[in-house]
C-alpha cells in the first residue's frame, strides 16, 4: 500500500562502508513515521543534479550547483542519533520522481521500491513495486542542504572523473565525454526508397 509521509522534518543522505564498497541512503523522518531509503550513488547523484535543477529554475538562477570548491569539503552530518533503529519504511530504491509544487513551494519526492524475488531454479527477478510507493514533502532550503550534502559524498569516496562522473578505480576509464566511446544500440535512418514508399 502507497504511503505518504508528508512534509517531512528530518531529511539527508549518508553512505555506509569504506570507499568502493559504500550503500548510500537517504533518510527523512517526521511525527508520522521514518524511512531508510536505499540507492546506488548514480542515483543519489542524479538525483542531487535534478534538485540543482529545480532550484535554478525557481530562483531564476539566483542559486546554482557548485562545481569545485578550493579546499577540503566538511564531511556531511551522519543520521541522527534519534533516528529509529528500526525505520517505520526500509527500502531499495527501483524508480524516483522529483517534482515542485509552485502553490506550496515544496518539493515532493515519490519513490517506487525494487524488490527481488528469489525462487529456487529460477534467475532472480527484479520487480518494482508501485503499490508500495512511499513519497514525502521538503522545502527549497531542505533542498539545498540535500543536494550540498549528497555532492560531498559522492566526490569524498573513490575519485570521479571530471568529464562523466564514472568511478576512478586506478583500472584504465575510455570516458565517453572525451574519446566518444558510448554504446550505441541501434540507430534508424530513413533511406530514399523509404520515403518514396510513403
Amino acid at each position: 500500500m502507497s504511503a505518504d509521509l508528508g512534509p517531512i522534518d528530518v531529511l539527508g543522505a549518508d553512505a555506509v562502508g569504506q570507499p568502493g564498497h559504500r550503500r548510500f541512503r537517504l533518510f527523512a523522518q517526521n511525527t508520522h513515521g521514518s524511512a531508510l531509503i536505499w540507492m546506488e550513488k548514480e542515483q543519489l547523484n542524479s538525483l542531487s543534479l535534478a534538485i540543482d535543477r529545480f532550484l535554478a529554475l525557481i530562483t531564476e538562477g539566483q542559486i546554482l550547483r557548485t562545481e569545485a570548491v578550493a579546499g577540503r569539503q566538511p564531511l556531511p552530518s551522519a543520521i541522527p542519533a534519534g533516528f529509529p533503529r528500526q525505520p517505520t519504511y526500509d527500502l531499495q530504491v527501483g524508480q524516483i520522481r522529483l517534482n515542485y509544487d509552485e502553490r506550496r513551494e515544496v518539493f515532493l519526492l515519490n519513490v517506487i521500491p525494487l524488490e527481488i524475488l528469489m525462487e529456487r531454479g529460477r534467475e532472480p527477478q527484479l520487480v518494482l513495486r508501485e503499490d508500495q510507493s512511499l513519497a514525502f514533502l521538503f522545502t527549497q532550503q531542505q533542498a539545498q542542504q540535500l543536494s550540498s550534502t549528497i555532492a560531498i559524498l559522492v566526490t569524498s569516496g573513490r575519485p570521479v572523473c571530471p568529464l562523466c562522473g564514472t568511478p576512478l578505480d586506478g583500472s584504465s576509464h575510455a570516458c565517453e565525454k572525451q574519446n566518444g566511446h558510448h554504446d550505441i544500440l541501434h540507430i534508424e535512418r530513413e533511406t530514399e526508397a523509404d520515403e518514396e514508399e510513403e
